[in-house]
């Protein structure tokens, strides 16, 4: 899509427009999305130091995992909520800020994207082969699947960044979101865009389909072995191992695939913030709750850890 160059030397920096212009909105939508951030912050904290502080936690493959996953949710949320919060009060922005703000919300999405299939293949060897599980999932094997899916979202990021940072953008330069994102951005270029736009189509929708096809074929073998199980009682207990990432992988897919598969140029600024909402802030801050509410060994740590804490406090109080 080649776009005329106009005002290209004029053009100061980005001005991000937010949520919402309405003044009578700013206070309810601050105080609303403050409290999310810090149930998120908050939650995803906490199963990520209960894991690590719980050395049998820590080496079991499906909370290995998960500590990394509350990790990319904490970088997901803050990456993008804070400088939501700041546009409610002043709409400032600077171009290295954004891009910086693209990059790590790449890396962070991306990072997700990977691990959940990371976490499906934990799964999917757990009832399958549970006789081999031990051996195929080791703690070597979690380390790679873990460092290969940082790995790719920071390589995957550095590719759009590159990309983008090498566009001429002009015009008033507002963006009509509430963070950085790749789309609105290829809006406000100046230049020949086509090239990244297909780039979206391809590489795009492979980084994040790929790992949903793997996904969705674990979760295949999963149900094909389970149905095979003649008790009812073991039937139930393999589905309820597997309903906590369900949920997350379809809040997560569901949300991202109907942004981010389709043409910039069909993108309303509305429709993309709401989207935006549910994966930025919504599901970063619902995934604590779905990982701790129907594990029992999540809440055992979770007490285990408040005990802890608690004595540690009144010991210190009574010095």
């Amino acid at each position: 899509m080649e776009k005329e160059p106009e005002n290209e030397t004029d053009f100061a920096g980005f001005i991000l427009q937010g949520l919402s212009s309405s003044p009578d909105f700013q206070g309810l939508l601050f105080s609303t999305f403050l409290s999310m951030y810090f149930l998120a912050l908050l939650g995803n904290l906490l199963i990520f130091l209960l894991i690590i502080t719980n050395t049998r936690l820590f080496h079991a493959p499906m909370y290995f995992f998960l500590s990394h996953l509350s990790l990319a949710d904490l970088g997901t949320i803050s990456t993008t909520v804070p400088k939501m919060l700041q546009t409610l009060i002043s709409q400032t922005h600077t171009y290295g800020g954004c891009l910086a703000q693209l990059y790590f919300f790449v890396v962070f999405c991306t990072t997700d994207n990977f691990l959940l299939a990371s976490m499906a293949y934990d799964r999917y060897v757990a009832i399958c082969y549970p006789l081999r599980y031990t051996t195929i999932m080791s703690y070597k094997c979690c380390l790679l699947l873990a460092a290969g899916s940082w790995l790719l979202g920071h390589i995957h990021s550095l590719l759009y960044v590159l990309v983008v940072s090498s566009f001429s953008f002009c015009g008033s330069g507002k963006i009509p979101h509430y963070f950085c994102d790749l789309h609105p951005l290829l809006k406000l270029s100046c230049s020949d865009t086509s090239a990244v736009e297909m780039l979206l189509v391809g590489e795009g929708t492979t980084a994040l389909l790929g790992p949903l096809l793997l996904i969705l074929l674990s979760y295949v073998f999963i149900v094909s072995k389970v149905l095979k199980v003649p008790s009812s009682s073991r039937k139930y207990k393999a589905f309820s191992t597997c309903s906590a990432h369900l949920t997350t992988v379809a809040l997560f897919y569901g949300t991202l695939i109907g942004t981010y598969i389709r043409p910039s140029s069909t993108y309303s600024g509305s429709r993309l913030k709401v989207a935006s909402i549910l994966y930025t802030v919504v599901t970063p801050m619902l995934n604590p709750f779905i990982y701790c509410l129907r594990n029992g060994e999540m809440q055992r740590a979770a007490r285990r850890f408040l005990k802890v804490w608690f004595l540690k406090r009144r010991s210190l109080e009574d010095l």
